[in-house]
């Protein structure tokens, strides 16, 4: 028999909540069972939160629901919530408001920089002076960035411009959690164009201007 671990690694995502029946699908309980088998296995004093199997077939129809409504429709949120389950050093399973909030990864879970971290960076490459030769860490920096609109990150106050970018980057980790495409970085620009920046250049240009001036003089 399967373990709930290994049946959430291929259970499919749960139906998003605009289009969810009033009656969950099979493949919904499938999920739900398995993320309750799994909770049972970590927290041992499970029963203090459902003590009979009517308080458990309550609780799955509750959490069901949450999960709808507070977008927790993939299985990749569920296993992120369970991850961090096992972290919590308690015997007691927690409520369904907080496992919805481990099933939100942090920052460093995804390979991007923490919010203040992406914050200055972003802050930094906003500048006029660095258009073209911004060095970004990650396409989320980049995107949440370009949400804000780099105007407002070079304008806006500290306070303001991380309240803004705050917001932003939130919205990028959900779409990354969801799978969506972000916003590509684009590819870098050269400083300057080739060719006309050259020492033998400059001076040319100074010699035909000298050679203007001596002319005039004559």
């Amino acid at each position: 028999m399967k373990s709930a671990t290994s049946m959430l690694q291929t259970l499919p995502n749960l139906p998003p909540s605009e289009v969810a029946p009033l009656k969950a699908d099979a493949g919904t309980v499938q999920v739900i069972n398995a993320l309750f088998r799994e909770l049972m296995a970590i927290f041992p004093a499970w029963k203090q939160a459902w003590p009979d199997q009517e308080a458990i077939s309550a609780a799955k129809v509750t959490w069901t629901k949450a999960f709808m409504a507070e977008k927790i429709t993939r299985i990749e949120q569920i296993r992120f919530g369970i991850e961090q389950c096992r972290k919590l050093g308690t015997d007691f399973a927690p409520s369904v408001g907080r496992f919805i909030g481990m099933c939100q990864p942090t920052p460093e879970m995804l390979g991007i920089p923490p919010l203040a971290a992406a914050h200055r960076e972003a802050c930094r490459n906003a500048h006029p002076v660095m258009a073209g030769k911004g060095n970004w860490s990650h396409d989320a920096v980049w995107h949440a960035a370009k949400e804000c609109g780099f105007q407002n990150l070079n304008r806006l106050e500290t306070s303001l411009s991380l309240k803004l970018f705050d917001r932003n980057y939130t919205i990028t980790i959900r779409r990354m959690i969801a799978g969506e495409p972000l916003q590509k970085m684009p590819l870098a620009l050269p400083e300057r164009a080739q060719g006309r920046t050259t020492p033998e250049v400059g001076n040319k240009a100074l010699a035909e201007l000298r050679a203007g001036r001596g002319g005039a003089r004559a």
